[in-house]
């Protein structure tokens, strides 16, 4: 089951604090970024963060689950922890600082 566009704009609305926020599709899910980082994704109308240390100090005891059949085990956000903009925000800004910036890609070769 695919997410709706109007849970992906409220946990935008939610993490907004954070820093430069964004979603973009991806295998019919969607991928949730902070700072040009990867940070979670949201699969199934349900927020998925990436697991860190400093996350995990902050929300000790948040249930992990797989966003998706075969996936990694993602912190998973309840819906009373949504609703909590402020800390959301916080989890996902101590989540970005963890996550390394992606690799620059390289310039494609121009033809003659």
């Amino acid at each position: 089951m695919a997410s709706s566009q109007s849970t992906v704009d409220f946990v935008l609305e939610q993490i907004a604090g954070a820093g430069e926020v964004s979603a973009r599709k991806m295998f019919g899910e969607y991928g949730v970024y902070c700072d040009g980082r990867i940070v979670g994704l949201i699969c199934d109308d349900t927020f998925f963060v990436k697991p860190t240390s400093a996350g995990e100090a902050f929300a000790p005891g948040l249930e992990r689950g797989p966003p998706y059949p075969g996936a990694k085990l993602y912190l998973r956000i309840d819906a009373d922890r949504l609703e909590d903009a402020d800390w959301l925000a916080d989890l996902v800004r101590r989540t970005t600082a963890e996550l390394p910036l992606p690799k620059p890609k390289p310039k494609s070769k121009a033809r003659k």
